[in-house]
């Protein structure tokens, strides 16, 4: 029965081809919507973990109760001796010392008397190490307004709209005035060298980025670092793979009773990233929900359209004594079939340029002159498991109930009105 209604569809143009295309590019559509907002939220990730959170971050016990203090006087000293047992224990993983500060920055006149003040932010990072990735994971090159990196001890960025406020120039002596890690009050001269933009209004209105040697020298803290920033090698977050990685290094290296041994707590875990995520997945699911909804009711009308066009094929069906119910099943097999074949073409067609937007992406850097941190120029989905199956809900469940309602009709139809129908 099967084969024999496949090739009533096959030879049938107006039944299979049409209503095959409708589906295929709503398909098709469908699993690149899936793969794109995968890809944002991936990126999202990647950005908030090369940034703030790392894919794990190491911290001592009373510094991450209280992590968005800042409080440096609980940083951890050792920081140097740690990193190189890690990178023994996990030859996988990357590990960058981070130190965030805060504190005032002082621009003076030609006399050295004070011209201009504000409150400053600062991020010290490894900007000097030829080894060290951060300029390439902070996206530092891009996110440069004027000016360059630092290229030796002393020099620092801050942010060009910081600068343009001060009326800072390139080249201009700073001092940064704060604390040391012991309380006591520092001051530190630094060269600017360049400007950034950021892509966030509280970071763009006061920051400076630093080398992590300069401000440990400056804060006091010799071989200490608030944060270790912990990756994987590929920077994709595998979540399970980062809790086991914890809980491995806490039972080695933690002490519940020293509030100044290492912790390592994973992204999820660290200052509501857990209710965050959670949130995006939500917004996600919506989003793709929307779509598909969308793209349902345009292949619900296909099949409505396609089961009225068939009036009269089905009044002389009828009329030959098929009954209703087997004339009724029929068509939901008939639509269930070209749905599985317009689902397989065009699941394959999403995922082919899903994928390409994955490996190759779409480069806007032309469209982002002003560039900043924390956006990534390049758009890239991410094909997932799920890719593989997301298209095939509106390409049958869609098809299955456009029959089914405009099937309904079948069971009205009168076979006293089946000869009058048929003359017209």
């Amino acid at each position: 029965m099967i084969k024999f209604i496949f090739k009533g569809i096959i030879r049938d143009r107006s039944r299979f081809l049409f209503p095959v295309l409708t589906i295929t590019f709503g398909v098709a559509l469908s699993v690149l919507g899936y793969c794109y907002f995968s890809g944002v939220m991936t990126s999202w990730i990647q950005t908030s973990a090369k940034f703030e959170s790392g894919h794990l971050k190491i911290m001592s016990r009373a510094y991450a109760e209280i992590a968005d203090q800042v409080p440096n006087d609980l940083a951890f000293i050792g920081a140097k001796n740690l990193t190189a047992d890690l990178k023994k224990d996990f030859p996988e993983l990357i590990f960058v010392n981070r130190i965030r500060f805060g504190g005032l920055f002082d621009v003076p006149d030609e006399n050295g008397e004070t011209k201009a003040q504000g409150p400053v932010m600062g991020l010290a990072v490894d900007l000097l190490s030829e080894e060290s990735p951060e300029r390439e994971m902070l996206n530092l090159e891009n996110a440069v307004v004027r000016g360059r990196l630092p290229e030796k001890h002393g020099e620092m960025l801050i942010s060009d709209e910081f600068a343009r406020r001060l009326n800072v120039q390139l080249g201009q002596s700073a001092t940064l005035i704060g604390s040391t890690m012991y309380g006591n009050m520092a001051t530190a001269n630094f060269t600017v060298v360049g400007t950034l933009r950021f892509g966030i209004a509280a970071m763009d209105r006061g920051t400076m980025v630093a080398d992590i040697a300069d401000i440990q020298a400056a804060l006091d803290m010799e071989d200490a670092a608030g944060e270790i920033l912990v990756f994987f090698n590929d920077y994709v977050y595998r979540e399970e793979e980062a809790e086991i990685i914890a809980e491995t290094f806490n039972a080695k290296y933690s002490d519940e009773n020293d509030e100044f041994s290492p912790v390592m707590n994973s992204l999820s875990s660290q200052g509501g990233m857990a209710d965050t995520m959670g949130m995006v997945d939500s917004m996600m699911g919506i989003m793709i929900f929307s779509f598909i909804a969308i793209m349902s009711i345009v292949l619900w009308n296909a099949g409505l359209v396609g089961s009225l066009r068939r009036y009269g094929e089905i009044g002389v069906r009828l009329a030959m004594g098929e009954s209703k119910g087997h004339l009724y099943r029929s068509m939901i097999t008939e639509s269930l079939m070209i749905g599985a074949v317009g689902s397989i073409i065009g699941t394959a067609l999403g995922l082919a340029f899903s994928y390409y937007l994955q490996v190759k992406g779409i480069n806007i850097g032309s469209m982002m002159q002003n560039a900043s941190m924390m956006i990534n120029d390049v758009i890239r989905a991410k094909v997932t498991p799920f890719s593989f199956v997301i298209g095939f809900i509106p390409g049958l469940i869609a098809t299955f109930l456009g029959t089914s309602i405009s099937g309904i009709g079948i069971y009205k139809r009168q076979t006293s009105q089946l000869i009058k129908e048929l003359e017209v």
